[in-house]
């Protein structure tokens, strides 16, 4: 049996919580990155390569239209997490998530998650967690979904664990911190019943 061609393959482009949306990425909202990524530097320095110092609105931009074009050909599939009014309309920019490394033939994904400082300990990253693992599970039939984090990660761990994820294992030395140096990498997953 032909393995179907990803870029075929349906993906819901908006994901509605009940307080939060995620939104695939659109071109033109590159200046909203780059502000939600300017006010969180600090923050976001620590775990993130590409957050070591803060972006220009045309570099913010460039990213969009690249995760957009990724998006589309199912190469990575990240989502901008939006506040919900009670309209159901996106207001403001809480941060990104998305399912990455993805391998279509065994239906695995990685789940990543960042948030503005303004956003964090309002269980949002926990909401789009959850909203990203019932969709990856129900829609696009997976069969394992995994978070990694450095070892160090104290605020992402609780996040894993808050949404079901059971932790399988650290990866001792595995990679390289933002700071160049070895580290350690905490996987968890969560697999189809």
């Amino acid at each position: 049996m032909a393995r179907p061609d990803p870029i075929l393959i349906q993906v819901p482009e908006r994901i509605e919580g009940e307080s939060i949306v995620l939104a695939a990425p659109v071109a033109g909202l590159g200046p909203l990155m780059a502000a939600a990524i300017a006010e969180s530097i600090e923050h976001l320095r620590p775990w993130m390569i590409w957050a070591q110092e803060a972006p220009s609105m045309e570099d913010s931009e460039a990213v969009m239209r690249r995760m957009q074009a990724d998006f589309i050909a199912r190469r990575d599939l990240v989502y901008q997490i939006y506040a919900k009014d009670a309209s159901g309309q996106c207001t403001e920019l809480l941060g990104g998530t998305g399912l990455h490394r993805l391998d279509w033939d065994v239906r695995r994904f990685e789940i990543g998650y960042w948030l503005r400082s303004s956003a964090v300990g309002q269980g949002h990253a926990s909401a789009a967690v959850r909203l990203l693992t019932a969709m990856a599970f129900k829609q696009l039939q997976a069969r394992r979904v995994e978070i990694r984090m450095d070892d160090r990660n104290l605020a992402s761990r609780a996040v894993a664990e808050a949404c079901g994820f059971e932790f399988e294992g650290l990866l001792r030395r595995d990679s390289l911190g933002v700071d160049g140096e070895p580290r350690d990498t905490r996987v968890y997953a969560r697999i189809a019943a």
